[in-house]
């Protein structure tokens, strides 16, 4: 990984230049390394330092038709989540990214943390399959837009392919 401080890395002021950073700096992280368990933990501290006004970022793994909790950066958080249930449970069920800006209008929403305020939800793909989610909830309302969506997606883009999903089974 390059030699540079978090702070001054992720300071800038174009949104697209920021996830184009944080994209670089992801492939570095996983760089050598196949197995989604340590690659997840890097990718949340990662997205943690680099992200402002979250209050949550983290994973869950599909296992046995159920979200599980995967590795995370925030408070304790759900261990199991239905398919179909909640954000995450939606965006798996619809195999589509959820951008949430009021979880307090979403039908069914799990509350994790009551400090949450909106939240979006990432479907990790891989060989055909969703995976897992990346999830990111946040204190402010609206917090994130079609930037966040596109980067973030790009973020479960690298990691559905930086990972050899097979050895979680």
């Amino acid at each position: 990984m390059k030699n540079t401080s978090y702070h001054s890395l992720f300071d800038n002021t174009d949104k697209r230049e920021f996830y184009k950073t944080l994209h670089e700096q992801l492939k570095s992280l996983l760089e050598n390394e196949t197995h989604p368990i340590p690659n997840l933990a890097n990718a949340s501290a990662l997205l943690n330092l680099a992200l402002t006004q979250i209050n949550w970022v983290g994973f869950y793994l599909l296992k046995d038709g159920e979200l599980v909790l995967g590795p995370f950066q925030g408070k304790p958080a759900c261990i199991r989540i239905p398919v179909g249930k909640g954000v995450c449970g939606t965006a798996v069920a619809q195999a589509k990214s959820q951008l949430v800006p009021d979880v307090h209008a979403f039908p069914g929403h799990i509350a994790c943390d009551s400090e949450s305020n909106s939240e979006i939800v990432i479907p990790i793909i891989a060989n055909n399959r969703i995976v897992g989610v990346l999830d990111i909830d946040s204190p402010v309302y609206n917090r994130f837009d079609q930037t966040d969506l596109k980067g973030l997606e790009e973020v479960a883009q690298i990691l559905a392919y930086s990972c050899n999903w097979n050895e979680l089974v």
